[in-house]
């Protein structure tokens, strides 16, 4: 179980915390951040399909990540049982500008461990971003419903994190995971820092 007292940096790893004015921005936007929340569910079950797809020859993954699916479209349902109850509208799916930057640092050539690697640190980061932003709802928000409902999903999307960075573990070198998880936490802060503050979106 995670506490309350999660650590950015020691526990996520994440250079740069979120602007604390994100939470008044998303809590303005309710409507907006509920249907983008969604939208992310629903990518994170797909992203992990593609993967099994992708690497059916890996048993450990496979194992792995099957039942992650089914727990990522279940926080899809979720989302979307929050947003009807709450009578607003599931909007349309929008580009994701933090992960189509991630995607952009992903290496294109090298060995298939290497993509691999990315893979799995690419979607290691997004689910230790989600967390922290979270956090942040589960903490901030005036309404005491909602911070208990984002506490919910900090608590797994915890989890999440750790199994993508131990899958990386199972397939490559120890160190060789650990440098380039390095070079991916440098560069998400640099993503971080540059993209502009918005309460619509999760990232």
């Amino acid at each position: 179980m995670i506490t309350e007292s999660i650590d950015v940096k020691n526990i996520l790893g994440l250079k740069l915390p979120s602007d604390p004015r994100w939470v008044n921005l998303a809590e303005m936007q309710l409507e907006e951040i509920l249907t983008d929340h969604a939208w992310c569910e629903q990518k994170a079950a797909t992203t992990c399909i593609s993967l099994i797809q992708r690497y059916s020859d890996k048993v450990e993954l496979v194992t792995a990540l099957s039942p992650i699916v089914t727990e990522e479209w279940g926080h899809f349902r979720m989302v979307l049982a929050e947003i009807q109850k709450r009578k607003l509208q599931l909007g349309k799916q929008r580009k994701d500008l933090y992960v189509n930057k991630l995607i952009e640092f992903q290496l294109k050539g090298g060995s298939p461990n290497d993509r691999l690697l990315d893979h799995l640190l690419t979607m290691a980061l997004i689910e230790a971003r989600s967390c922290e932003r979270f956090k942040r709802l589960s903490e901030g928000l005036d309404d005491a419903y909602m911070r208990n409902f984002y506490r919910r999903f900090m608590e797994s999307e915890a989890g999440h994190y750790t199994l993508f960075i131990n899958l990386a573990d199972t397939y490559l070198p120890k160190e060789k995971v650990r440098e380039r998880w390095k070079q991916w936490l440098k560069y998400e802060n640099k993503v971080m820092d540059e993209m502009e503050l918005r309460g619509d979106r999760i990232h």
